[in-house]
């Protein structure tokens, strides 16, 4: 089956469920999108302009109901003025962009825009090095166990033993959400004990060497993540790097931030 008639599929589903058209007047106008640091907060994929973002959603949590990887949170008093708006704070949990786009398909109001269909052109943001000092390839130095464990914290699925072990545990019958959880964590498993590229390896994009890749330091004669044009600030490398050398500029294009400065 094509991934069009899956999508079409989907938003059947959605509609069976009473969750297309469900608009409902919330009272958005007038929320802040800024955080509590002054900065814009991280959309979910197909977040159309901030000022419409604003008007057209209401805080119905359907995006965050249907993704997979529990990525998607709503705004507390916290995150600003904003209360009940979906946002995604990488440091926790990035967006592995799902093939699908289920948030998307899910919104009812147009907030997230139903134009977009390809991972590759969500256009959340960018990726900058703001602690490129802080890099374990740029030191030479190995992915310990240690620096993994913090991904088993941000996953929801695991049980309070498996976060307390940092191991995960056999179960039959497991949901598609967990599956998809479990995979994270064994890929990042695979990088114990060696060199660091889990923010260059973990992208979830299906064109990730053309949005972040290892480069080689002249000065230090280590490696160092290096940003490309097709990346689309999904947060996922932010949330593996162990040492918080990258962050997501929210709402700006690479021509915008590595080109105009």
């Amino acid at each position: 089956m094509s991934e069009n008639n899956n999508r079409r599929d989907f938003m059947k589903q959605l509609s069976a469920l009473g969750i297309l058209g469900a608009v409902v007047a919330t009272g958005v106008g007038g929320a802040t999108y800024l955080g509590a640091d002054k900065k814009l907060l991280l959309r979910p994929p197909g977040a159309v302009n901030e000022k419409d973002f604003l008007a057209l959603c209401i805080k119905c949590g359907q995006c965050l109901q249907v993704c997979p990887y529990d990525s998607i949170r709503l705004a507390d008093i916290d995150e600003g003025n904003g209360v009940g708006l979906p946002f995604i704070e990488p440091h926790r949990r990035g967006c592995y962009l799902c093939p699908l786009l289920p948030c998307v398909l899910a919104c009812p109001s147009g907030a997230l825009d139903h134009h977009v269909e390809d991972v590759r052109k969500v256009e959340m943001g960018i990726a900058i090095t703001p602690r490129m000092n802080a890099c374990i390839a740029l030191k030479g130095e190995n992915v310990t166990k240690e620096m993994i464990n913090r991904i088993y914290d941000n996953t929801v699925t695991l049980t309070a033993s498996e976060r307390e072990n940092y191991k995960l545990e056999d179960f039959p019958n497991k949901s598609d959400k967990r599956e998809l959880e479990e995979d994270i964590l064994k890929k990042l498993d695979t990088f114990e004990g060696k060199a660091c590229t889990l923010c260059a390896d973990m992208c979830p994009l299906p064109n990730a060497n053309e949005a972040i890749r290892m480069i080689a330091d002249s000065k230090s004669g280590g490696m160092k993540p290096e940003i490309l044009e097709g990346c689309v600030g999904c947060g996922v490398c932010v949330e593996v790097c162990p040492t918080s050398v990258l962050a997501i500029k929210a709402r700006v294009d690479f021509e915008t931030y590595y080109k105009k400065g």
